[in-house]
């Protein structure tokens, strides 16, 4: 079962396991330094529908596939699926996942969903709800650029400042240990050993072209209450891993941290800036989206925890909580950031 630590934090005594995970990502992904870390790229961008909002759905559809199909388990052996996207009404997961047949919780917790999504599926199999689950989140460059700031066609400047939505998907299937696998012998990617719930944080940020700003406090307070509640400092991880502050706000973050006594700069990893070469593909401050820490944790964080190149990381994805409306009428963004906490087997 597992213990409730400090004010927002879980310990497990028995971790649940990630036993598979999955990503597809789109061209640009492919394109950049993370290229071979995927599983798939897909050069195109509709995937072959006539909308951005049903290539999305398409997008998540397949990623959850591929994920049941490397745990070698079929759709009705997974209890729960929690999953969410950038879309209002989360309409890319909804349609996405329908043909399933998996009982979902849909979430919203912009880019932070990915972590959101692993922290209740680890809750649900740690409390004995259910054996396994699947967690996922996705994204897609053309749906969210359309919803949250201009047609494609408008072809507007974007400042220095702005973050490029990953178009990509990933997913992972959150066991209990024994039960993540028929096959003997396959060795899951890593425990799941604790979460650090995030709240909401509102620093008067009303830029929706510098997302790193707007979330860089939340990434801040969570990753400050992860150490208070589990009694821990930096050192203890190999890897504090944001989801996609950005350069921008991975300035702001060490700058914080660094007056709040602690310096991360050795340890600090973003997925927004691994994701892209900012130079080279014309990224700005780097990646954003609800895929970009799905798919590089996926890609490129798990496989890391598996081999046992890391011991122990601190995943750290933050969103920040807009919505066109709020947005048009002149509403601040806050931040939000959720933490979970993976070790090696």
């Amino acid at each position: 079962m597992g213990m409730q630590k400090g004010k927002a934090s879980l310990w497990y005594e028995t971790p649940p396991v990630i036993a598979a995970a999955a990503s597809i990502v789109g061209e640009k992904e492919g394109e950049g330094p993370l290229a071979g870390c995927f599983d798939r790229i897909e050069t195109d961008a509709m995937f072959g529908k006539k909308t951005w909002e049903e290539a999305e759905s398409e997008l998540q559809r397949q990623t959850a596939l591929l994920c049941l199909e490397k745990a070698k388990r079929a759709e009705t052996e997974i209890r729960y699926l929690f999953a969410g996207d950038l879309l209002g009404q989360i309409v890319a997961t909804s349609f996405g996942v329908q043909e399933l047949e998996i009982p979902l919780f849909g979430l919203y917790g912009a880019c932070s969903t990915m972590g959101e999504a692993m922290a209740l599926g680890s809750m649900t199999v740690n409390a004995g709800y259910a054996d396994r689950v699947l967690a996922m989140a996705s994204s897609h460059f053309a749906s969210a650029e359309r919803q949250f700031r201009f047609p494609l066609a408008y072809g507007n400047q974007r400042p220095l400042s702005t973050t490029w939505t990953v178009t990509g998907c990933g997913c992972v299937m959150v066991a209990r240990e024994g039960e993540e696998h028929p096959q003997a012998g396959e060795k899951p990617y890593a425990r799941i050993r604790g979460v650090t719930t995030g709240k909401i944080v509102d620093m008067d940020s009303r830029d929706s072209m510098n997302m790193g700003a707007a979330m860089a406090m939340a990434a801040v307070d969570t990753i400050l209450q992860n150490f208070r509640d589990l009694e821990v400092v930096p050192g203890y991880y190999d890897r504090i891993i944001t989801g996609d502050l950005g350069v921008v706000g991975q300035k702001i973050l060490f700058d914080i941290m660094e007056a709040a006594g602690y310096d991360i700069r050795g340890i600090h990893m973003d997925c927004g800036i691994e994701i892209f070469d900012s130079a080279a593909q014309d990224t700005h401050s780097g990646g954003s989206g609800c895929g970009c820490s799905a798919v590089t944790l996926c890609g490129s964080i798990l496989p890391k925890l598996q081999s046992g190149e890391w011991k122990r990381a601190l995943f750290v994805p933050t969103g920040a909580l807009l919505s066109q409306i709020s947005f048009n009428e002149g509403q601040n963004v806050p931040g939000i950031a959720h933490a979970v906490v993976l070790e090696h087997m």
